[in-house]
Order: C-alpha cells, then sequence, then structure tokens
C-alpha cells in the first residue's frame, strides 16, 4: 500500500482515538452511498456529525483543511442527508474536519467544529 494510504489510515485512528476522547458515539467509519464517502458518522450532544479527516506530513503547501473542495463538501452532505433518511436520524446535523499533520511521527490534531461554516 503506498505510503499516503497508510498516512490516511493512521490518521483516521487518530481522528476516532481523539472523538472518543471527547465523548462522542462513533456510527460509522467510511460510509459509502453511491460513489459519495464520510470519513466518521458520529453523535456529540443531540447532533449527527459528519466527520472529514484530512491528514498530511507537511504544511508546506496549506493546512490539511485546504485541501477540501465544494465538491467534495456537496458528496459528504449528499452521503450524510442519505444515512440520516436510511436510519430515520432525528437530530440536528454538523459537518466537521479533523486535520492532522504528521511530523516525524507526532500528530499535530486540530477538530473544528461546524467546519463547512467557513468554507
Amino acid at each position: 500500500m503506498a505510503d499516503h494510504n497508510e498516512l490516511g489510515k493512521e490518521g483516521e485512528k487518530q481522528a476516532l482515538n481523539l472523538l472518543k476522547q471527547k465523548g462522542y458515539k462513533i456510527h460509522k467509519t467510511n460510509f459509502r452511498y453511491l460513489k459519495h464517502e464520510v470519513d466518521i458518522i458520529a453523535e456529540f450532544n443531540n447532533e449527527i456529525i459528519a466527520i472529514e479527516v484530512k491528514t498530511r506530513s507537511t504544511r508546506d503547501f496549506g493546512d490539511p483543511q485546504d485541501f477540501i473542495k465544494p465538491t467534495q463538501i456537496k458528496s459528504i452532505v449528499t452521503a450524510l442527508n442519505f444515512y440520516i433518511q436510511k436510519n430515520d436520524i432525528d437530530l440536528e446535523a454538523r459537518f466537521d474536519v479533523i486535520a492532522i499533520v504528521a511530523i516525524h511521527g507526532k500528530f499535530e490534531i486540530e477538530h473544528i467544529e461546524d467546519a463547512f461554516l467557513s468554507f
């Protein structure tokens, strides 16, 4: 497997650990609907949350969250809407980003709540 794939998988593990420490209930990881995917679907404080995890090995080209494009946001929204309808969930929805930079084996993690409001 390519190094960037391994980095991405480790980033998702780090994100899950952070969310669990904060008390989030994890519903699904890598949820797919048609061609759409949500990295993590979780619940916290009566909200259902789609979480996009972006992991990079450097900030040389920008912060990890800078690599989320409008088409990806639309895709995440579509997948979460399907998940909510399929599971008859009656909670407010929120979209977060967990941005991770892994430098020399150390992970710098930033949890950005309501991240899509700033895009």
